[in-house]
């Protein structure tokens, strides 16, 4: 049976397995941010951090991952039907590797900016470790396990990979460099591999050189079209850079570039970084990211065409032959309109399994939590700090998401039982970054407390402080944040009855993490002088508009 065959078998079998997927679950929609608006969309079309986003298209089906560094689980899989909603279905991989290494939060480290292909019939993806090297996941059902993943290239300082499969059956490899690993950054290399993609076969060639006018080219995407070679890149910095594309008609070069995607005169701040995905009917179309800080790097969706064999992305309002981002657009033409969906967010709490959503400050360990069948609450055991922890940086047993709009209100309902603990158990509402805050239920010889704490530099070991408390009348409290513009000013309340919720100390400026935006979500610890045991019953957690 052919190659080709062999894809069209697949390609068939993936859209019947979508459609069924589709079919049987109500679509989540959010309340707080839908990038469909009926014939047009808007953009971020993803308002939350799936940093670094590649994207594949098999059939009538789009896949896209995206960077996740030390959470876990990582490599996140969503999928849609029409390049605008899109459902958050799978993780790539449950554990980051090496497991023991990633066993405490590395925060930063691990999964950096992947690439996502589909051939022979299976889906690959291949990512950068700067302290490791490059790993390829692969597997023939992207909404089942994956497979092992696989050492393809060992160092330091190797980031941002993208196979290529040349029409000879030739493997390659591009990818960039970490100038903090490596010593040296803003220069692009390729190798060749084994046609299985499972390793390199020499010592690689460098293909481009950014340090004259494209400082920080990173990120490269390797395509052919017409008989050129294109790679495309981001350059000139995550937060103020530019899309850059070269083209050669020999894969080593010489590279002609062009940059095709900048700001202008938007306020798109460096637009680059993603995916050129084509359509069924002939579209072209590129996704990008777009850093705002707290927000993390939000994904945007761009119309793409050819001019000259080179692409022009977005729309080239001042005529300088560069493309600028835009705001609102024709949706895709996919042939059919499918129901609005976005990736989960609310989580009752009331299913087998936690959401989707939901990650790890590090590998996890299933000692720190428990969801029984029929449990329709969460239970976070009270698991100790270290004894040098000043904050909750270091802490593995975090249960956060990412931030998903702008503005937004995350809400839960908490018990704590401490069992034989006469004090030091505490668990509650977190938003986490480089700077945290949290509203927490903790216990006290004398009975159950109400604390708002915050750690400003968590990295550098800033103290973690209570800055509002006040004594609680049983163990149960119901905990709100107000997350809103500009930039992710959280205001924390609080209720014993779930009605009449009362505002505490004064608004927290979230920040964001190492990489990545804030996240929002849940934690249960113990101080290490505490005796053993205690949790947190967590009843829901909710995402909503107010």
């Amino acid at each position: 049976m052919t190659n080709k065959i062999l894809n069209i078998l697949s390609v068939t079998a993936f859209s019947i397995a979508s459609t069924y997927l589709n079919a049987q679950e109500k679509p989540y929609v959010s309340e707080v941010w839908t990038a469909d608006q009926g014939k047009n969309f808007r953009n971020p079309i993803l308002y939350a951090d799936y940093s670094d986003p590649d994207v594949t298209r098999v059939g009538d089906d789009y896949y896209m991952t995206a960077s996740s560094f030390n959470e876990a689980p990582g490599l996140p899989i969503l999928h849609s039907k029409d390049m605008v909603n899109w459902k958050l279905v799978n993780y790539a991989i449950q554990d980051v590797l090496p497991k023991e290494h990633f066993a405490v939060p590395r925060r930063g480290d691990a999964v950096w900016a992947p690439s996502i292909r589909f051939h022979k019939g299976e889906f690959y993806i291949y990512w950068g470790d700067p302290d490791f090297g490059i790993y390829m996941v692969k597997t023939k059902d992207p909404l089942g396990k994956w497979d092992e993943p696989v050492l393809v290239m060992e160092g330091k300082g190797l980031i941002d990979s993208c196979p290529f499969w040349d029409e000879d059956g030739q493997a390659y490899l591009v990818h960039g460099w970490a100038g903090s690993r490596a010593g040296v950054k803003s220069i692009l290399s390729l190798n060749k591999m084994n046609p299985e993609g499972t390793k390199v076969l020499d010592k690689g060639v460098h293909i481009f050189d950014g340090h004259d006018a494209h400082p920080t080219v990173e990120g490269p995407k390797m395509y052919k079209r017409n008989g050129y070679y294109y790679v495309f890149a981001p350059a000139g910095g995550v937060a103020t850079g530019w899309q850059l594309v070269l083209r050669s008609k020999n894969i080593y070069g010489p590279y002609e570039e062009k940059i095709v995607l900048e700001q202008g005169k938007t306020k798109i701040n460096g637009p680059h970084q993603g995916a050129w995905v084509d359509t069924p009917s002939g579209e072209d179309w590129f996704y990008h990211f777009q850093d705002v800080d707290a927000g993390g790097r939000i994904v945007h969706l761009q119309p793409m065409k050819w001019e000259k064999d080179w692409p022009v992305i977005g729309i080239d309002n001042d005529k300088n032959g560069i493309g600028e981002p835009v705001l609102t657009y024709k949706k895709p033409n996919v042939g059919k309109t499918y129901p609005v969906v976005t990736p989960a967010e609310t989580d009752e709490f009331d299913g087998e399994k936690l959401g989707l959503q939901w990650q790890w400050s590090a590998n996890e360990n299933i000692v720190w939590s428990s969801k029984l069948p029929g449990q329709k609450f969460l239970r976070l055991f009270s698991m100790k700090m270290g004894e040098n922890d000043k904050n909750l940086w270091n802490v593995p047993n975090l249960l956060t998401q990412k931030f998903p709009a702008p503005n937004f209100v995350a809400s839960t309902k908490v018990k704590l039982t401490p069992e034989d603990a006469k004090e030091g158990k505490t668990a509650g509402l977190l938003v986490m970054g480089m700077d945290h805050a949290s509203l927490v239920i903790t216990n006290k010889t004398d009975g159950y407390y109400v604390q708002l704490r915050k750690a400003e530099k968590a990295e550098k070991g800033g103290e973690e402080k209570v800055l509002f408390e006040t004594k609680l009348k049983g163990n149960e409290a119901y905990f709100k944040v107000y997350v809103s513009e500009p930039n992710g000013i959280c205001t924390f309340s609080y209720s014993e009855n779930g009605k009449n919720f009362i505002k505490v100390g004064e608004p927290f400026q979230a920040k964001p993490g190492k990489w990545i935006g804030a996240k929002v979500g849940l934690y249960s610890v113990s101080t290490q002088k505490a005796n053993r045991g205690g949790y947190a019953d967590f009843e829901y957690f909710r995402i909503t508009k107010d």
